[in-house]
């Protein structure tokens, strides 16, 4: 069972339906605990910089965007935590996950066809790439 459940989310519609998997992931195992993991990646960390540091309407705007996935988990009743680290989203998701021994971590893809994933960049097939924590990708 997986008892230490980490979900990378960022606001997307993708990470609410991460989310839901890790809440049926969660209502498996007895005590289960779910980790919200929110990276400001380093253009939103530049931002605030330009706007004289981290400001509570920067910390505000964070804690709405993963509402509705501490909503999900408060209506289930599954205990979790959120964690919010600076840095680039494909690194600090590897790290934290890799650091912690969880063991499962959960998160969402955006669809994008190989072409737009080549150009673009895809956080969730990196990760896969290095990880070495059993990992569900939620499309």
């Amino acid at each position: 069972m997986y008892r230490t459940i980490l979900i990378a989310a960022d606001g997307s519609d993708n990470s609410v339906r991460a989310a839901k998997e890790a809440v049926k992931m969660a209502s498996l195992a007895k005590g289960a605990e779910v980790t919200i993991l929110y990276v400001i990646d380093h253009n939103e960390a530049g931002n605030e910089e330009i706007h004289h540091g981290a400001s509570p309407e920067f910390e505000m705007a964070r804690q709405q965007k993963i509402q509705p996935v501490i909503d999900l988990l408060e209506k289930e009743k599954i205990f979790h935590k959120v964690e919010m680290i600076y840095g680039i989203p494909s690194h600090v998701i590897t790290e934290y996950a890799s650091d912690r021994n969880f063991d499962l971590l959960i998160m969402g893809k955006r669809g994008l066809n190989p072409m737009q994933e080549m150009v673009l960049g895809s956080v969730s097939r990196s990760v896969l790439n290095k990880v070495d924590v059993p990992m569900l990708i939620v499309k």
